[in-house]
C-alpha cells in the first residue's frame, strides 16, 4: 500500500445506497449493483485494483474496485471485466460511477498522481481465456471526474459519486471485454451498468409494436409495422418508428375494433349483455334499440322482442316493429258507375312509416257461406294491392250482388307474424237504393264569363242531402277534359267561362250511402254583350295598369337605395383607407404595403395567444402524412399532402411534436411557428398552419423539394453557373433584409438552414434561435445562454452575446462561402476555439477556387470586426443586382487576379479606404501609421504589395499585428483590377 489505507473508500461507501432504477428503453446487459456473488473481474497486474464486496444498509452487495497508487510513477494498473453479450445491440452505452480524489489534497505527490482514468474494450465472439495483452483493446475515452474530493470530505464523510456515459458502436462481434486503465489515480469505481436502447414493446392506435433496437446511424429511423390487437383490424396499415433514443415516432395509420367489441384503454372490449356494436371502427359500443335485447357478450346485433321483427333491409340500428292494426272508419259510395271505399289509417302503424293496404273482393250468394273471390270480375283503380293512400275505386260490379271487401293494412314486417292478420270488412249490396236523381236544371240567368243553374230537390230521399256536385265542360272540349263545383243550396254560379260559348252541365246529389248518378246533360250559352265585354275589359285594364305601375315605382326605389348604399360604402371605404395612412404616417410608420413589426412571441403572458394570433389551425383530416424524411429537435420531420376547401391540392413538410413532451416542449415547439407565422415574403419559409387541438402537435410549412443549401450544393458540386449561385445568394440576402426591415435577428443564419425547392428558390427558415431587435436600429439583444454556431456567428456575439442585423451579415459572408465552395465546411477542420482566435487575429477565409472577386470582396466587407462598417441587408441586395444585370463583373476571378503582373506605376482606386490612414484605422492598427510613411509606403498602391517581411522590417514585431495587418493587405490586393474594372465598388 502505497498511500495510506488503500481501501478508504469501504466505510464511506457502506451507507450510501445506491440508486437502482429502470429504464423500460434500456436492456441492461451488465449492472454490477445488481450482481449477488463475486464478479471475477481479472486485474493486470496483481497488485494493481483491489476488487472490495461490502453490504449496504438493505443487505445488497457493493462491488468496488479501488486503486491509489498515487506515490510511484509511471503507473500502469488495468482492470478487465467478463465476457458480456451484446445480444441485439448494434451500439451500446457504458455508464460509470465513481469517486476521485483532487491531487492537490494529496501531500508529496508532485507529478506522480492523476486525475482520469482511460476506458477500453475488445470485440470477441466468444469468451476466452487467453492472456490479457491491451494491445488488442480499443480506446473509449478518457475519463475525468466533475467533482473530485479532498482529506476535508474524507473527514466530513461526504463523498459524491460522479456519473459519466459513454457510447461505444456500432459492434458486429457476439460480444466484447470493457477494460480499465489506471495511470496514477486515486479512484473508486463504485459500479459499472452496461446496456442498449431500444424501442419497448408498445401499444399505439389498437397496434402492438415489439421491442425494437434503433439503428447505429441517429439520423435514420426504423419503420416497425404493428399487429392489431385481439378482436380488431387495420383500416389502415400501422407503423411507427423506432427512433435512435429509444423513443416511438410518428404514429401511422390504426387498426379498430371489430364488430361487437369497443375500445376501452387501448383493447377491444366485448360490448356487454343489452348493448351492441354493428360496425367495425373506433364508436362504442350502443344501447339495444327499443323492442330489442343482446343476452351474450360481443353482439353485433340485438335481438327482437316476441311480436316484434326487423326487415331485411332495417339497419341494426333501427328499433324492432311489428305489423299493423286494421284499417279504421270504412265507408263506401256507391252510383251507377263506381264504387268509391274510403277509410282512415289505423290506430296502430307498428312503429313503422312503409305502410300500404290491400283490398279483397267476396261476392257472396243468397247464403253468407256460398262466397267466392271476385278480383278477377272487377277493375280497381288504381289497384287491389300495395294502395298508398285510404281511397280505391271499384268499377265492373255487376247489378243486383252482394259485395264483401276486406282492407288489410300492411307494413315492412307484417310478412314475418306468424298471427293472423287482422282487417276491416265492409258489404255493399249493388240494388240497394242509392240517392235520388235531382230535377229539371234550369238557367236562370248568364254573363259573358257566368251562368246561374237552379233545380228542383228529390221529392223522396231515404236520407238526407249532404250537398250536390256540378259537372261542366266546353261542348266543344267534351273528350279533353271537365271541372266540378260543389254547393249545399240546389242553385250555383258557375264563373270563369268563355264569352259565347256553350257548356254543358250536369248534377248528382251526395248523402251518407254515396253519390246519385248524374242528371240528365243540360246545354247552355254565355253571353257576348259588348258593352259588358267593355266593361269587364276596362276593369282589367285598371288592374293592370295599377300593378304595372305599382311594379315600376318599387323597382325605381330599389335601385334608388343600392345605388346609395353603394356610394356611401364606397366614400366609407375610401376614408378607412385614408384614415390608415393617414395613421401610419402619425405613428411614424414607413406608408408602403408589405412593412411591418415583428411581435416577439415571448412578451405574451400566455404564449398560445400568440399562436392563435399569428397562426391558421388546420383541420387534422385535411393532412395526408407521406413518410418520414427527417428527425428534429422535437420530433421528426415528414413529408405530405394537404387539402384545403376550393383550392388545389400542395405538398408540405410538417413538423411533429413526439409524444411524452412536457408544457415548455410544446410552447418552445409552438414559439417557431408564432414566430413564421408573421412573415410573408417568397424568400421566406411559408407556414400554412398548426395543429394544436389534437395529437400530434404539427407545424405544416409549404414543400421544399431539394432539402437545406448545404446538402443540396454538395450533392451538385460543380453543377451551377455563377450566375445561378448569385441568384441564390439575392434571394437569401432578399430574405434577411426583409427580416431586417422587420427589427428582427436570425442569429442562426447558415446554409443547413436555407432550404431550396425545386426552381432553385432559397428561403430562409429554422427560426429556434431568433430574436427580435429594441426599437433601436442600432441596439442589440442580449442573450442569457445558449449554443452559439461559432464558424457562423461574429466576433461580438461570440464574446458578449450581443446580436444585431449586423451579425446577421457577419453570417450572411459565411453563407456566401458555403455556397461559392458548394457546401465546404468553414474553417476546415478547425477546432472552435482555433477558430475564435484566428478570427481575432485578423484571419479571414480566403476565397474559394472560381470565386469572383466581387463576391470575395463583399464577404470581406461582411466580415469587419467593427459591426457598425459592415454592410446593410439593403447594400447587399442592390450590391448583388447590379452584378446580375451586369455578368461581366463577374469574371474577374481571385486567383487569376492574385497571379497578375505588377504594375508598380498603375495608380488605382480603393473605394474602402482614401489613404493609408484611414486604412490602418479601419484595422486598429493607427499606432503604426509614422512606421508607413517613414518606410514610404504612402499610397495605398505600395502598400497592397507588401509580403510580410516588409511589415516586419518597418517595425511591426508582435505577431498577432502582423497577421491582421497582412489579411488586410491581402484584401487591398484583391482590389487590383484591370483598366475596365476601375471604379466597381462594393
Amino acid at each position: 500500500m502505497s498511500f495510506g489505507n488503500r481501501f478508504f473508500f469501504v466505510s464511506l461507501f457502506l451507507g450510501t445506497a445506491l440508486t437502482r432504477f429502470c429504464n423500460c428503453n434500456q436492456v441492461v446487459l451488465l449492472d454490477t449493483t445488481s450482481v449477488l456473488g463475486e464478479l471475477g473481474w481479472k486485474t493486470y497486474p496483481i497488485n494493481g485494483w483491489d476488487a472490495i464486496t461490502e453490504m449496504d444498509e438493505h443487505n445488497r452487495p457493493i462491488h468496488t474496485f479501488q486503486v491509489c497508487n498515487v506515490m510511484e510513477p509511471n503507473q500502469n494498473n488495468w482492470l478487465r471485466s467478463n465476457w458480456i453479450s451484446r445480444q441485439a445491440a448494434q451500439k451500446v452505452y457504458v455508464e460509470l460511477r465513481f469517486t476521485l480524489r483532487d491531487c492537490n489534497s494529496i501531500p508529496w505527490v508532485s507529478g506522480t498522481c492523476k486525475e482520469t482514468f482511460n476506458l477500453f474494450y475488445h470485440e470477441t465472439d466468444e469468451a476466452h481465456g487467453v492472456k490479457f495483452r491491451p494491445a488488442q483493446y480499443t480506446k473509449i475515452d478518457t475519463i475525468a471526474a466533475d467533482e473530485s474530493f479532498t482529506q476535508m470530505d474524507l473527514g466530513d464523510r461526504i463523498l459524491k459519486l460522479n456519473t459519466e456515459v459513454r457510447e461505444v458502436g456500432p459492434i458486429n462481434r457476439k460480444g466484447f471485454y470493457l477494460a480499465f486503465q489506471d495511470i496514477g489515480a486515486c479512484i473508486a469505481l463504485v459500479s459499472v451498468r452496461v446496456y442498449y436502447k431500444k424501442c419497448p414493446f408498445t401499444l399505439r392506435n389498437l397496434a402492438s409494436f415489439p421491442d425494437t433496437v434503433p439503428r447505429v446511424d441517429s439520423s435514420s429511423l426504423v419503420e416497425v409495422r404493428g399487429a392489431c390487437v385481439d378482436h380488431a383490424e387495420e383500416r389502415d396499415t400501422p407503423k411507427l418508428f423506432c427512433g435512435a433514443d429509444g423513443d416511438w415516432l410518428v404514429p401511422l395509420g390504426r387498426c379498430v375494433c371489430s364488430v361487437g367489441y369497443e375500445e376501452i384503454d387501448g383493447s377491444c372490449v366485448a360490448c356487454r349483455p343489452g348493448f351492441y356494436k354493428a360496425y367495425a371502427g373506433n364508436i362504442k359500443c350502443s344501447k339495444c334499440p327499443p323492442h330489442s335485447f343482446s343476452y351474450g357478450d360481443a353482439s353485433a346485433i340485438c335481438r327482437c322482442e316476441k311480436g316484434f321483427f326487423r326487415a331485411e333491409k332495417d339497419p341494426p340500428t333501427m328499433a324492432c316493429t311489428r305489423p299493423p292494426s286494421p284499417p279504421r272508419n270504412l265507408i263506401f259510395n256507391l252510383n251507377d258507375t263506381c264504387l268509391l271505399l274510403e277509410w282512415s289509417p289505423p290506430s296502430d302503424t307498428g312503429g313503422r312509416r312503409d305502410l300500404t293496404y290491400n283490398v279483397q273482393c267476396k261476392r257472396c250468394g243468397p247464403e253468407p257461406d256460398h262466397c267466392q273471390l271476385c278480383e278477377d270480375e272487377l277493375r280497381f283503380l288504381p289497384g287491389p294491392l300495395g294502395l298508398t293512400n285510404a281511397t280505391v275505386t271499384v268499377l265492373d260490379f255487376s247489378a243486383h250482388a252482394n259485395y264483401t271487401f276486406e282492407i288489410e293494412s300492411l307494413n315492412g314486417v307484417s310478412d314475418m307474424s306468424s298471427f293472423p292478420r287482422q282487417v276491416a270488412i265492409i258489404t255493399v249490396s249493388t240494388d240497394q237504393g242509392g240517392p235520388s236523381l235531382v230535377g229539371t236544371l234550369k238557367k236562370d240567368w248568364a254573363s259573358p264569363n257566368s251562368i246561374a243553374l237552379s233545380w228542383q230537390q228529390p221529392e223522396q230521399t231515404t236520407l238526407p242531402i249532404i250537398d250536390y256536385e256540378v259537372k261542366y265542360y266546353e261542348k266543344e272540349h267534351e273528350l279533353l277534359s271537365y271541372s266540378s263545383t260543389r254547393t249545399k243550396a240546389p242553385s250555383v254560379i258557375v264563373s270563369g267561362l268563355k264569352p259565347a260559348t256553350w257548356y254543358v252541365f250536369s248534377v248528382r246529389t251526395r248523402t251518407a250511402a254515396g253519390y246519385s248518378s248524374y242528371s240528365p246533360k243540360y246545354e247552355y250559352e254565355t253571353t257576348g254583350d259588348s258593352s259588358n265585354m267593355a266593361s269587364d275589359q276596362g276593369q282589367v285594364l285598371v288592374i293592370v295598369t295599377a300593378a304595372v305601375g305599382g311594379f315600376t315605382l318599387l323597382v325605381i326605389l330599389t335601385l334608388f337605395l343600392l345605388i346609395t348604399g353603394r356610394c356611401q360604402w364606397y366614400f366609407k371605404a375610401k376614408m378607412t383607407s385614408e384614415d390608415k395612412r393617414r395613421a401610419n404616417y402619425q405613428n411614424g410608420h414607413v406608408p408602403f404595403p408589405g412593412i411591418k413589426t415583428y411581435v416577439d412571441p415571448d412578451t405574451y403572458e400566455d404564449p398560445t395567444q400568440a399562436v392563435h394570433e399569428f397562426t391558421k389551425e388546420i383541420d387534422p383530416s385535411r393532412i395526408r402524412i407521406e413518410r418520414v424524411i427527417g428527425a428534429g429537435e422535437f420530433g421528426e420531420v415528414c413529408s405530405g399532402r394537404l387539402r384545403t376547401p376550393g383550392k388545389k391540392e400542395i405538398a408540405v413538410a410538417i413538423k411533429t411534436l413526439k409524444g411524452g413532451y412536457v408544457e415548455r416542449q410544446r410552447r418552445d415547439f409552438l414559439r417557431e411557428a408564432s414566430i413564421m407565422g408573421q412573415f410573408d415574403h417568397p424568400n421566406i419559409i411559408r407556414l400554412e398552419g398548426v395543429v394544436t387541438k389534437s395529437r400530434p402537435v404539427m407545424i405544416v410549412v409549404e414543400y421544399m423539394e431539394n432539402g437545406s443549401l448545404d446538402s443540396f450544393l454538395r450533392q451538385h458540386d460543380g453543377h451551377f453557373t455563377v450566375i445561378q449561385l448569385v441568384g441564390m445568394l439575392r434571394g437569401i440576402a432578399s430574405g434577411m433584409k426583409y427580416l431586417s426591415d422587420m427589427g428582427y435577428v436570425h442569429r442562426d443564419l447558415a446554409a443547413r438552414n436555407i432550404l431550396v425547392n425545386s426552381n432553385l428558390v432559397c428561403k430562409v427558415s429554422d427560426f429556434g434561435l431568433s430574436r427580435v431587435l429594441e426599437d433601436d436600429p442600432e441596439a442589440a439583444y442580449t442573450t442569457t445562454g445558449g449554443k452559439i454556431p461559432i464558424r457562423w456567428t461574429a466576433p461580438e456575439a461570440i464574446s458578449y452575446r450581443k446580436f444585431s442585423s449586423a451579425s446577421d451579415a457577419w453570417s450572411y459572408g459565411i453563407v456566401m462561402w458555403e455556397v461559392m465552395s458548394y457546401g465546404e465546411r468553414p474553417y476546415w477542420e478547425m477546432s472552435n476555439q482555433d477558430v475564435i482566435l484566428s478570427i481575432e487575429e485578423g484571419y479571414r477565409l480566403p476565397a474559394p477556387m472560381g470565386c469572383p472577386v466581387a463576391l470575395h470582396q463583399l464577404m470581406l466587407h461582411c466580415w469587419q470586426k467593427e459591426r457598425n462598417h459592415r454592410p446593410k441587408f439593403t447594400d447587399i441586395v442592390s450590391f448583388l443586382d447590379k452584378l446580375i444585370r451586369n455578368p461581366s463583373s463577374l469574371l474577374p476571378l481571385v486567383e487569376d487576379i492574385q497571379s497578375l503582373p505588377e504594375s508598380p506605376g498603375e495608380e488605382m482606386d480603393y473605394p474602402m479606404f482614401i489613404s493609408v490612414g484611414d486604412w490602418l484605422d479601419s484595422i486598429k492598427m493607427s499606432q503604426y501609421k509614422s512606421n508607413f510613411m517613414a518606410a514610404g509606403y504612402n499610397t495605398l498602391d505600395s502598400v497592397a504589395r507588401m509580403s510580410i517581411e516588409d511589415v516586419r522590417r518597418i517595425g511591426v514585431e508582435l505577431i498577432g499585428h502582423q497577421r491582421r495587418i497582412i489579411s488586410s493587405i491581402q484584401t487591398l490586393h484583391l482590389q487590383l483590377l484591370h483598366e475596365h474594372e476601375k471604379g466597381f465598388h462594393v
